[in-house]
């Protein structure tokens, strides 16, 4: 290869894998690897996927111009319940809005501070007492990672979320996510909703931008970093570091760009199977469908612009459970992700095997047997606010793997442990389909004996009728490598159903469907069918989607590269930022302009129209500078809204959005 020849290292940092791969305009992709994820230290996963590429191109690292990065982890902390614990101070709001939008359920056992202020529509400010926040602050700073603010109407005049979040800056030192900063779109409780994540995983996003940087820097890699956000579009670190919440369903973004750059496929379904998620979209016309409304994860619909992605909590890393409703107990897979026993014997020896050999001894199964805690290895600081039981668990709980059944020693542990989890500081090791596929010999990453006894131990659970639910390992295994199968079938018909607006979960469950996808036989017989063909994307696509096309009526294309789609994805998208300002008349003859620089009034509305354009024109430049932009086309929209009373035209409202888009800077 030509020394000149500018090379794009990507990478995607998912929740059990991260990818790299080195990749040119002129020769495409040149080398790609994959290393685990080390959620206690991200850079050392992304070291061993990075180094691998190197080795194998055989590329010096000064030759590479730039560095795009997707990631999965927002996606799965969504998914999974996981975050930090925030503040959330909303300001001009009351109790009852807790009840809107899910926030009250998001919110959970996090602190919520009420603070009288706010505006009204036109951007006229209430009274703002400050007095409240800051007699709150001592108490609430050390038990909470960051701050969300969300203030009435801040779309409109955010001056008093302006003022809070100085207020707290101040007192704290913490981190602070406005409302304004992410959504110009009304609806405060959703917007809050919004910020509330988003302000949960700045910490999560904050380690992996500063994981990769460090790693960069240490290797001799002087490139600009980027990252993907939910929308495909590539954006700065720097600037994913402010808005981490623009990065959930980055990687599944990432993925759509890979699938149509591998495949050449204009309309199809994708689905991309990774160790803790499938997340299905669709393809139309080459471009991914969008959904304007804000993306859907882990059950909250945000007011994140970002590809119309259903994200399902099934991969290969799935928790597996039963149904114990009936003499055969049907599998569960999911939501939630377990380290696989495999993988936890890999790392951390035999004590996983002798632990798993002694609950074989026993005589009869136990609810415990086959599963381990150990801590996550993020730092201390983010454990703040545990109650006095989540605190005296996580002391007990190391950070090798511990069994469940002698750690725990009340059945009501049992969910102060899933709290830990939900708080990310501890994994739960368990019996998975990667184990089930290392137990057939479909793959051979890790510690097979372990996978052997993790799924020996499962097998012995009990039906209805007392026997064991299969007879041996090989049997569960392919049970359950069949069930994952035939719900991937099912999560890809529910998002067809949803995108033809039908309810997805409720017509996929109907029992004419799933007659249909069973083909079972009968005088009557039903068959669904897909109009495009589905383009299987992950490293265990080849595996899981096998046998997925006749369960489905269409053909399943996995490409060469498929492992690696989303880190290809990353690097061959733009960089693309919008600005907004809005044009209102709150009374005859005034018109007013509400952007991020306050509130500006005139007397006309060309002159209002005008000063509204050059904002967002001025702005774009400085935003799409900060997204890491190189150069730009920059387009200008107007929405105007007018009404025509007794034949005289009367302005109602007005929106200017500016547009830059374009490839990022690379290195000289």
């Amino acid at each position: 290869m030509n020394s000149s020849t500018p090379l794009f290292l990507g990478i995607d940092t998912g929740g059990t894998y991260t990818d790299a791969v080195l990749w040119s305009e002129a020769t495409g992709v040149l080398a790609k690897a994959k290393s685990l994820t080390t959620r206690h230290d991200l850079a050392e996963g992304i070291a061993g996927a990075v180094d691998a590429v190197l080795a194998t191109a055989s590329v010096p690292a000064s030759s590479i111009k730039l560095v795009s990065m997707s990631t999965t982890l927002a996606t799965n902390a969504l998914v999974e319940g996981q975050g930090g614990r925030v503040a959330l101070v909303m300001i001009g709001f009351g109790e009852p809005d807790l009840d809107r939008a899910g926030l009250r359920s998001a919110l959970g056992t996090d602190p919520v501070l009420f603070v009288p202020g706010g505006h009204d529509v036109h951007g006229n400010a209430s009274a703002l007492d400050l007095d409240v926040l800051a007699a709150a602050l001592p108490a609430l700073a050390p038990t909470v990672s960051g701050f969300a603010v969300c203030a009435y109407f801040a779309v409109r005049n955010p001056a008093h979320e302006l003022a809070a979040a100085d207020l707290i800056r101040e007192r704290t030192g913490l981190p602070v996510t406005s409302s304004h900063e992410l959504s110009a779109k009304l609806g405060g409780p959703r917007r809050a909703l919004t910020t509330l994540l988003n302000a949960r995983l700045i910490s999560m996003i904050d380690r992996l931008v500063a994981a990769t940087e460090g790693f960069l820097s240490d290797r001799g890699i002087a490139a600009p970093l980027m990252v993907v956000r939910g929308d495909g579009a590539l954006v700065s670190a720097a600037f994913a570091r402010r808005r981490p919440i623009e990065t959930i369903l980055s990687g599944p973004a990432a993925s759509l760009v890979g699938a149509r750059h591998m495949t050449g496929l204009d309309d199809a379904m994708v689905s991309d199977i990774g160790g803790t998620t499938t997340d299905v979209a669709v393809l139309d016309h080459g471009r991914p469908r969008l959904d304007p409304e804000g993306a859907t994860v882990g059950g909250y619909r945000t007011m994140v612009e970002a590809v119309a992605m259903r994200t399902f909590g099934l991969g290969g890393d799935s928790e597996i459970g039963l149904d114990d409703g009936g003499l055969r107990p049907h599998l569960v897979l999911g939501p939630r992700r377990l380290v696989p026993l495999s993988l936890a014997a890999h790392a951390h020896g035999e004590a996983v095997i002798a632990e798993l050999e002694r609950q074989l001894r026993t005589p009869n199964p136990g609810r415990l047997d086959g599963r381990f805690a150990m801590r996550t290895g993020v730092p201390d600081r983010l454990a703040a606010g545990l109650s006095g039981p989540e605190g005296k668990l996580f002391a007990l709980i190391k950070s090798v793997p511990q069994p469940l059944d002698r750690l725990l020693a009340s059945t009501a542990q049992v969910a102060t442990l899933n709290r830990l989890v939900g708080r990310g500081l501890v994994h739960v090791a368990g019996f998975t389909p990667s184990d089930a596929a290392h137990v057939l010999g479909r793959q051979n990453n890790w510690n097979v004996e372990a996978a052997r006894l993790g799924a020996t131990l499962f097998a012995r659970r009990r039906d209805g009728r007392g026997n064991p639910i299969e007879p041996d390992a090989g049997a569960i295994s392919a049970r359950v490598l069949r069930a994952l199968t035939r719900r991937s079938a099912e999560v890809i018909l529910e998002t067809a159903f949803a995108e033809d607006g039908l309810e997805g979960p409720e017509t996929v469950a109907h029992a004419l469907v799933q007659r249909a996808v069973d083909a079972r036989p009968g005088i009557a017989r039903f068959t669904v069918a897909l109009d495009r063909p589905v383009i299987g994307l992950g490293a265990s696509a080849p595996l899981h989607y096998a046998a997925l096309s006749e369960l489905v009526g269409n053909a399943c294309v996995v490409p060469a590269d498929t492992d690696v789609a989303n880190a290809l994805g990353a690097v061959v998208g733009q960089v693309r930022v919008t600005v907004e300002a809005r044009v209102s008349q709150p009374k005859e003859g005034l018109f007013r302009v509400s952007s991020g620089e306050g509130l500006k009034d005139f007397r006309g509305e060309d002159e209002a129209m005008a000063e509204a354009e050059r904002i967002v024109r001025q702005a774009i430049i400085g935003r799409a500078a900060e997204a890491g932009a190189g150069e730009v086309e920059i387009t200008v929209e107007r929405d105007i809204r007018a009404a025509t009373v007794e034949g005289q035209r009367t302005f109602v409202e007005a929106l200017v959005i500016a547009i830059a888009a374009g490839r990022p800077r690379i290195a000289g």
